[in-house]
């Protein structure tokens, strides 16, 4: 039945996985458990440097509002975007379009928030849904495999309103689904938490490189006569006294340019037809972002995707060649022998320089955004791997500055790098453990020792 049809007729499709729910607990259509279902204003806003935010798709792949990445609107803009609905604390937002479809985040507290383009907000009936069980049951796998055969759309995929507003949830007595939104909320707390202290971690490295490579502060101040910022003074005396002026504009002086494909190698290893691999762990792009793999699927040998081929190395940094404005990037360590990357991905091997340096370079806003500029073609639009190879960093003559680079930088990638791996085992059991809660096999206090020896 059609997503609009099933909304008409205000049938309930349950999903075919439960059969009864347990004593106490009832389906219900999303509609008549909310105050409303509420559409975005069909225009796209314009962004500002300040003001409240909008949320767009982007802005909650991860379950919950980023605003670290989120744009902003003027107060005119935000007066508009309100006037139907005003979003607060204990309302959702969903999206209902594009790549990031279907994901559900709660509002922020004390944030000023508007809807951006393919959103909507739903707000439930307090004495009767919680709001973060809501957003646990709607970010579930058993409401992914749902959606999937009522969404439409060719390019773009989006859930219609009426769909929406007919989904199916099983809903438990109020004090049992608070307690089992605290159970799962106490590991999404712990990805969160992951997720921002590698946002700080990485923050701190891409703003060495900054520092030393391209603004080239130790050069600066040893010119000003002044000791350089949080630099020891072993390291500092490796730096020149003086720039050379070329026809690349400023070098510290006996510094060259040298290009990416002169300091790596570029998708040098490829998976052949007889490598001895019994199964195969695939990534891929739609999969990928700012460093995070939220998915790393599992084939046997033979039955991966075509484009599974491109095999991977400890201090890879890999980037998605195809819309390569999005961020879609990660850092492979210490990877497992039948770990493979798409495709689609440009993998860069370091030949001459340590990785960290490598993967810093690649990872500065400044490399997507020109990558951006330089893609080509219609729907995906993407850059070929010689793109990425004929860019430029400043290398220094001392190959101790590097050194020096690599042990500041890669302590803090690396933790970074040991968070995430936490963080999609803390999501693999927290999908593993929701529809054990929702269907009654497995007791809140039971999972409760589960999560806090994860945690």
């Amino acid at each position: 039945m059609a997503g609009s049809a099933l909304a008409e007729t205000k049938s309930l499709h349950v999903p075919a996985a439960y059969g009864e729910p347990p004593d106490g607990w009832n389906w219900s259509r999303l509609d008549d458990v909310s105050e409303g279902v509420f559409d975005c204003p069909h225009s796209t806003p314009k962004l500002t440097d300040s003001g409240p935010f909008v949320v767009r798709t982007q802005d909650i792949i991860t379950g919950v509002f980023r605003a670290d990445q989120a744009g902003r609107v003027s107060e005119e803009t935000y007066a508009e975007r309100i006037a139907r609905v005003t979003p607060s604390r204990g309302d959702l937002l969903y999206s209902r379009e594009g790549t990031y479809f279907g994901i559900a985040a709660e509002v922020p507290t004390k944030t000023r928030v508007c809807l951006g383009q393919r959103m909507v907000l739903i707000r439930p009936y307090k004495r009767r849904l919680h709001f973060s069980f809501l957003c646990h049951w709607l970010n579930s796998p058993i409401m992914a495999a749902h959606i999937h055969g009522y969404r439409d759309g060719t390019v773009a995929e989006r859930l219609n309103l009426p769909t929406i507003r007919a989904l199916p949830i099983l809903i438990p007595p109020l004090a049992e689904q608070k307690a089992i939104a605290a159970v799962l909320g106490a590991l999404d707390d712990k990805i969160e938490l992951n997720r921002r202290m590698n946002a700080t971690l990485e923050t701190m490295a891409r703003a060495l490189f900054q520092s030393w490579f391209v603004d080239f502060d130790p050069v600066r101040a040893k010119l000003d006569g002044r000791p350089a910022a949080a630099l020891d003074p072993a390291t500092a005396v490796l730096f020149p006294e003086h720039f050379a002026h070329g026809e690349h504009d400023m070098l510290p002086i006996g510094w060259r340019l040298a290009t990416i494909e002169e300091v790596c190698a570029i998708n040098a290893w490829t998976l052949g037809k007889n490598d001895d691999l019994e199964t195969l762990e695939y990534v891929e792009i739609s999969e990928v972002s700012l460093g995070n793999i939220a998915n790393i699927a599992t084939y046997p040998r033979g039955d991966e995707p075509s484009r599974a081929r491109r095999r991977l190395r400890h201090g890879d940094t890999v980037l998605s060649t195809v819309r390569p404005d999005r961020g879609s990037y990660f850092l492979a360590l210490n990877p497992p022998e039948n770990r493979v990357a798409s495709t689609g991905f440009a993998v860069l091997t370091p030949t001459k320089v340590p990785w960290s340096f490598l993967h810093a370079a690649l990872t500065q806003p400044e490399v997507s955004d020109h990558l951006g500029q330089m893609a080509d073609g219609g729907a995906y639009p993407a850059v070929r791997p010689e793109i990425i190879g004929a860019m430029q960093v400043a290398l220094p003559n001392e190959p101790k500055i590097l050194d020096a680079f690599h042990r500041t930088c890669a302590p803090l990638f690396e933790q970074a790098e040991a968070n995430r791996t936490q963080s999609r085992s803390l999501a693999i059991l927290r999908d593993t453990l929701l529809p054990k809660l929702l269907s009654g096999e497995l007791s809140v206090q039971s999972s409760e020792s589960l999560v806090d020896n994860a945690t």
